[in-house]
């Protein structure tokens, strides 16, 4: 039965009696029409206002998902679904599942993925009191335009849930997220892993329930998928505000080094404190960026980052422990000086300009050091063991 269903139309379903039975209509509508061999599929969230049963009159197949959640649904009805396409959009009548055809033929061409798009700068249509100001105005331009802007996917409407992929892509994403980020991890990783994406213009259409509002919480869902940018780009999250960091202090180095004087202040000893936090806290970023490189390549959260797996513990002892070396001599040329003035007094501007540095640098090795010895630890990887074949003597054969 699997190998002769091309489309397998999957909606999470959570008390949607309204407008369900209508959703599933027009999916099995499209299909016939489009000549399309395909199968619907509803992931029942626990609903208690009778959905399952209007769902399976109409023609679908029900999916039971007990665990709470947007993404827990999709992912348990698309696990449960066979066909060579899927096909995911909301059962709230907001999308017009009569436009199945323009996402198949984009499949057929070859996309992994086809995104619906809703806002007119991707050819979309939004109908009045279909999309929330907040939503259409902030929320969706902002989180799309930061999804091209960090990790370079020409996605226009990230946020819409009608969307196609061929079910051999969606295996290999691995996707997690059990609520309503499920679908912007989709975008994300699709675009990490090089899939072929597409987008096609669809229609939104005011949402058809009346018993009760959307299941989507503005701030709390817009904080989610934020926070799900951070995860899946280490690079803006860590490495880059570390570079910018290191680079301030640096400035605070060559300035204050040789008492340099901006806007008539002179710089001294107490900018030096401030450039040695910066360098700290940007070399802490840094750090932190190569292990969570590290860690989500391991992980199968994104591709394995080929020249930091190449990066051995020892390699990050060795600079580790050659940079507090350097700043523990920086700090012995004072106590020199120090004891040849039998310990008495010293000046400060001058021997704070040895010290600050070393022990800044000596604090940047045992960081370095410690973060090579975690690096270790993620890069550990579990071999399973091949069974072993344990060889029973017969009856027969025994002494």
């Amino acid at each position: 039965m699997s190998e002769t269903i091309e489309l397998s139309v999957v909606m999470p379903c959570l008390n949607e009696a309204d407008t369900v039975a209508t959703c599933v209509q027009k999916a099995v509508r499209a299909m016939q029409e489009k000549g399309v061999v395909g199968e619907v599929v509803v992931a029942d969230n626990g609903s208690t206002d009778g959905s399952q049963e209007l769902a399976a009159e109409h023609g679908a197949r029900v999916v039971p998902v007990t665990e709470r959640g947007y993404g827990a649904a999709l992912m348990n009805g698309i696990e449960a679904s066979r066909g060579r396409f899927v096909l995911m959009g909301d059962a709230d009548d907001s999308y017009d599942f009569l436009e199945i055809p323009k996402f198949v033929d984009a499949l057929r061409q070859g996309s992994d993925l086809v995104q619906g798009c809703r806002l007119p700068r991707g050819g979309g249509h939004v109908m009045p009191g279909a999309m929330p100001f907040l939503h259409r105005w902030f929320g969706n331009p902002v989180l799309s335009w930061l999804v091209r802007l960090m990790f370079r996917i020409p996605i226009n409407d990230v946020y819409c849930g009608m969307r196609g992929f061929t079910r051999k892509h969606y295996d290999r994403l691995d996707l997690r997220s059990p609520g309503m980020e499920f679908a912007t991890e989709m975008i994300i990783k699709s675009g990490l892993y090089g899939a072929s994406m597409s987008q096609v213009p669809i229609t939104l259409h005011p949402d058809g329930r009346k018993e009760h509002g959307p299941h989507l919480r503005t701030f709390r869902d817009g904080w989610r998928t934020l926070r799900l940018f951070l995860v899946f780009s280490p690079k803006w999250t860590f490495f880059r505000p570390g570079l910018l960091l290191m680079a301030i202090g640096l400035l605070g180095y060559a300035l204050a080094m040789p008492q340099t004087a901006v806007f008539g202040a002179k710089l001294d000893v107490h900018t030096l404190l401030v450039a040695s936090l910066l360098i700290l806290m940007g070399w802490q970023c840094v750090l932190l960026a190569v292990l969570a490189r590290i860690f989500t390549g391991r992980e199968g959260m994104m591709p394995p980052h080929e020249k930091l797996e190449r990066v051995t513990v020892e390699r990050g002892l060795v600079l580790g422990i050659l940079e507090g070396a350097i700043g523990a001599l920086l700090i012995l040329v004072i106590v020199w000086r120090w004891w040849r003035q039998d310990f008495g007094p010293l000046v400060y501007p001058q021997t704070m300009r040895w010290v600050v540095p070393g022990v800044t640098l000596v604090a940047i090795g045992f960081q370095t050091a410690m973060a090579s010895l975690m690096a270790g630890v993620l890069q550990m990887q579990r071999h399973r063991r091949a069974p072993v074949a344990v060889e029973r003597e017969s009856a027969t054969g025994a002494a």
